[in-house]
């Protein structure tokens, strides 16, 4: 599927851009590329020029990319995009998502998957998880404690709290818990190569169809168990699990490391939080627009839509910067200023529409539990190295830090 050039509709349009702007500011680990602000400003919707040579979209501006998902004209369909990121992703010929890998499908398809999940991840269910989220935190905090400072807190608190509560989630043994977390990493981690994270991804794959077969021989209580009920073969289940994690586990840990990172930079901030705790849950919504650690979504338009005063042609890939959207003074005054007093609700880190992130609710409960009980343990956390020596998650698909090395 190929786009001309600048077409006349749009005209008055400016030279698409030369791709997507990818360079964060040197130290300021928590702020999207620079080039967003000026774009966004400029023109919210812009043609931009893909790594395949095609000319579609970026979208920059909170209501433009809201826009854009909530529209069901705009497909997420995997044979139907462009990747808007150079590599090996961009240089494949898109095929059509495999059976079960339901965020890169549309309705009917994803209809069916994401209501045989709906009542796996309700509100309801995660308040019911809070209790054993707490336990988990507060293991992590008691093993913090023995171990003495100084530490890497990613890799002994932002990493194993996700990794418990998804793997008592999906039902995987605990014998199998740490095998199992090493290649949910790897998947993710671009650093590693293409070969090395396929290798990890059929790994995980194999694992979760094994994983699928016991539950339908001795089913328990978790949510693999629960879909071994319906109608899914034992490939869509094992995709739908494999799906799961990488929305569960990954981002949350991810989040939480960031998060501790943005507090400890900030220490009027973090000093609010620890007086008013109540505020918990706002903080981590400002804290989700803040640093946005999911960077896009990617929709190409089924039919010609017109969406702020440009004419997007069918076949046109639209890219939605979450990143820049969540920093959009039209929508939130001084976007660049971490204030978790405000209320950042329609941040899109989530995502929005149909498709908007089936964990949310339990990432939410995760990362508000780990920050709170984190700095009344350790009020007196600080960084182990300069900050601007922390190094980052630059070369994965969710921004974070690689290590972050504490002491108190």
């Amino acid at each position: 599927m190929t786009s001309s050039n600048v077409r006349p509709e749009n005209a008055t349009s400016p030279t698409p851009l030369p791709g997507l702007p990818l360079e964060r500011p040197a130290g300021c680990p928590f702020d999207p590329p620079t080039e967003f602000a000026r774009i966004r400003a400029e023109q919210p919707l812009r043609q931009m020029v893909y790594p395949d040579g095609h000319v579609g979209w970026l979208a920059s501006g909170h209501a433009q990319v809201r826009a854009v998902l909530a529209d069901p004209r705009f497909s997420s369909r995997a044979e139907l995009v462009h990747w808007p990121i150079p590599g090996p992703v961009a240089e494949q010929t898109p095929e059509p998502a495999p059976p079960g890998m339901f965020q890169r499908m549309d309705a009917p398809e994803h209809t069916r998957y994401r209501r045989l999940l709906t009542g796996s991840f309700t509100a309801r269910r995660m308040r019911q998880l809070t209790e054993r989220i707490s336990e988990v935190t507060e293991e992590r905090l008691n093993a913090m404690e023995r171990r003495g400072p100084a530490l890497d807190l990613f890799q002994e608190y932002a990493l194993p709290i996700p990794a418990q509560m998804m793997c008592e989630v999906l039902g995987v043994p605990y014998e199998a818990r740490e095998t199992f977390q090493r290649q949910a990493i790897a998947t993710n981690d671009n650093s590693l190569g293409p070969e090395a994270q396929y290798a990890a991804f059929f790994e995980l794959q194999a694992f979760l169809q094994g994983l699928v077969q016991a539950k339908r021989d001795q089913p328990t209580d978790d949510v693999l168990s629960e879909l071994t009920k319906s109608d899914l073969t034992d490939e869509e289940l094992a995709n739908v699990g494999s799906l799961l994690l990488g929305a569960g586990f990954d981002t949350t840990a991810n989040m939480i490391g960031l998060s501790v990172f943005a507090l400890l930079r900030h220490p009027d901030q973090l000093a609010t939080l620890r007086a008013e705790p109540d505020l918990a849950e706002g903080a981590v919504e400002e804290l989700l627009r803040y640093l946005t650690i999911t960077d896009t979504a990617i929709r190409t338009a089924l039919e010609d839509v017109e969406l702020d005063g440009q004419l997007i042609r069918a076949g046109d890939t639209v890219t939605c910067a979450a990143q820049a959207a969540n920093r959009d003074p039209q929508k939130y005054p001084d976007p660049d200023t971490l204030d978790i007093r405000r209320r950042a609700t329609g941040q899109l880190t989530f995502g929005h529409g149909i498709h908007q992130c089936l964990g949310a609710p339990m990432a939410r409960i995760e990362v508000k539990v780990a920050l709170v009980e984190l700095f009344r343990r350790f009020p007196d956390l600080r960084l182990a190295i300069p900050a601007d020596e922390v190094p980052m998650r630059t070369d994965a698909d969710f921004y974070g830090v690689k290590s972050l090395p504490v002491t108190w």
